[in-house]
């Protein structure tokens, strides 16, 4: 009868037991990492500080208001037309202008006409964007030291990438193009064009203004820049320097709300300047008409 009665105790002291080590159990396996089963893809060529969304620094940044936009006046619009017979002419030139531009790695040191740099870099400028707003910023680079320190952050960084970051494949991907972290271009072009896109804008009273769509808007406006590059007869190579961006921006003293982008030497080729014996896609290959 003792035993009977005291039963439902000991039931209930072996209910609180179960119950704490459940709940110790659940709050190790909270504390602990998920192991899963699937291995995480490892993605080195997507820099965090590309993001569309990322602020290198948010701590330096105030908690400004961001300013709406104005309304503008619309005026009537027109544009030269062509016969059939001149637009196809002119399609064939342009694309005959633009087939011949090669990733140029060996650049000549003869100096290139700044008027030139200007007029291409207005070209770029001419380029859509997101409500207009237009978030790029150029920085042209001649002073020989400052371009230099640049070649020093690149190059300390690629030799990282190529050696620990990118992986086998990747490097491996790269071999036939014989590139490596040594980038002698950076001293020897005339001119580094570095383009840095706005993830958002500054007002002058401290306000800020949405670029929407800001790495797209840059990146069509790069695009433009390599056109009206190869119709002056001048050489890049398309960079886009992993992990190098925000010592760069602090180099060149670029606010925070600007990211890089694209880095782009520019200059004559080289005499003695070689490019991988490469083809393009036929047009069947890259278009779908339905």
């Amino acid at each position: 009868m003792a035993f009977s009665s005291l039963t439902p105790v000991f039931v209930a002291i072996i209910c609180v037991l179960i119950g704490i080590i459940v709940k110790g159990r659940r709050t190790n396996s909270k504390n602990e990492p998920r192991q899963t089963s699937k291995k995480v893809e490892s993605r080195p060529w997507v820099d965090d500080d590309l993001k569309d969304s990322t602020d290198l620094h948010p701590e330096e940044e105030d908690d400004g208001e961001w300013e709406g936009s104005e309304d503008i006046t619309h005026t009537p619009f027109s544009s030269e037309r062509y016969s059939e017979e001149d637009m196809v002419k002119r399609s064939k030139d342009f694309y005959e202008l633009l087939n011949k531009r090669r990733s140029v790695r060996f650049i000549s040191d003869e100096p290139v006409p700044k008027e030139v740099i200007d007029n291409v870099i207005k070209t770029a400028g001419t380029s859509p964007s997101g409500a207009h707003t237009e978030p790029w910023t150029f920085v042209v680079v001649q002073d020989v030291e400052i371009k230099h320190k640049i070649r020093e952050i690149i190059e300390e960084e690629e030799e990282i990438n190529y050696k620990k970051r990118m992986g086998d494949r990747w490097v491996n991907d790269l071999k036939r193009l014989r590139t490596n972290w040594i980038k002698e271009y950076l001293d020897t072009a005339p001119y580094l064009i570095l383009i840095f896109k706005q993830v958002h804008g500054m007002l002058p009273d401290g306000k800020k203004n949405t670029h929407y769509y800001n790495e797209i808007s840059v990146s069509i406006a790069c695009g433009i820049l390599l056109s009206a590059l190869q119709n002056v007869g001048l050489v890049t190579v398309t960079t886009t320097p992993l992990n190098c961006g925000p010592r760069l921006r602090v180099l060149l003293g670029r606010p925070t709300n600007e990211k890089l982008l694209m880095l782009l030497p520019v200059g004559y080729p080289s005499k003695d300047a070689t490019v991988p014996d490469l083809t393009r896609k036929p047009l069947n290959d890259i278009m779908v008409v339905v």
